[in-house]
């Protein structure tokens, strides 16, 4: 039987792929860098094909190599699957797991929930990631992250998405501002003023725009005329306080105590309050799907509860 690649081997050719520095790969790899390059060596001696084009300047992969460490990627994913699938049937919710999290949510709701999870999981070992969902979803893909907790709906066929609870929208706006009168069209109000929101890429802003039935061309019948973008919710309600506008905030962020320190008040959008849904979504691929509902359901019974 032909002698085939050891898991370390390609741990480094992947991460030199990632870092295309020497030393910087070898520091992700826990190895120093002369354990590293020799690793490579005999990578290249053991396949008898050249995969790193190494110059003083830079390191390039080979037009083989770049196939390796496309394979070498899937052949570790799958490594950590069966090393994670072995622990999960052992003891649900133990050891690492890589969450990735939209800025949205994650400030407001893992605090609270975070206590809870390590008093019922005491050996899960939670990484925290926090980008945008565009982002997070390539890093899933790719196996950086084992889980993803974002809003939805978002369409893409590789992942399985589970819906949590849905997180309805509210006004804020200032206290003598006509919204702040719980008007019965305050959808359709809000749509008339200078509403305020997040820069793109966050999908609060299409969420919110969709669930309010607002389009976003200015200057049109129902359009939102926009003056300014903010690039986190915080930002957003400051730019209110400072009388700008007025904006769309979830219940989850209101819940928190976002508006604290200014004299904003949040209204109801009515007895039919659109909201955004809260949901995970991972691998298709994933063996520990049963973990992660397991996790889910966590998230969702402390959102009702509190």
């Amino acid at each position: 039987m032909a002698a085939l690649p050891t898991l370390r081997q390609l741990r480094y050719l992947v991460a030199l792929d990632d870092h295309r520095h020497f030393g910087h790969a070898a520091e992700a790899c826990a190895a120093t860098q002369s354990t590293l390059s020799a690793g490579l060596q005999e990578l290249e001696a053991l396949l008898g094909a050249s995969l790193v084009e190494r110059t003083k300047r830079r390191v390039l992969m080979t037009p083989l190599g770049e196939e390796v460490v496309v394979r070498a990627r899937q052949l570790l994913r799958d490594a950590e699957e069966i090393s994670a699938l072995v622990r999960s049937a052992a003891e649900p919710l133990s050891g690492p797991l890589r969450l990735g999290v939209i800025p949205t949510v994650g400030p407001y709701l893992l605090p609270k929930v975070m206590p809870h999870l390590r008093n019922q999981h005491p050996n899960l070992r939670l990484y925290l990631r926090e980008d945008l969902t565009a982002r997070l979803l390539e890093r899933l893909a790719s196996g950086d992250l084992d889980l993803v907790l974002l809003a939805l709906p978002y369409r893409a066929d590789e992942f399985e998405f589970e819906t949590l609870f849905d997180d309805p929208f509210l006004v804020a706006c200032p206290p003598k501002h006509p919204l702040a009168q719980e008007r019965s069209d305050a959808v359709t109000l809000a749509a008339e003023e200078d509403l305020l929101l997040l820069e793109e890429g966050h999908c609060l802003r299409e969420h919110a725009l969709a669930a309010c039935h607002l389009s976003m061309p200015p200057g049109k019948p129902g359009g939102v005329q926009e003056r300014m973008l903010a690039t986190s919710l915080t930002t957003l309600v400051q730019m209110v306080a400072c009388g700008l506008g007025v904006t769309l905030l979830p219940r989850m962020a209101l819940d928190s105590g976002i508006l604290a320190g200014t004299d904003l008040v949040s209204r109801s959008l009515g007895r039919d309050a659109p909201a955004r849904t809260i949901g995970l979504a991972w691998r298709a691929s994933s063996p520990r799907k049963a973990e992660f509902r397991l996790l889910g359901e966590a998230f969702k019974k402390f959102y009702e509860e509190h």
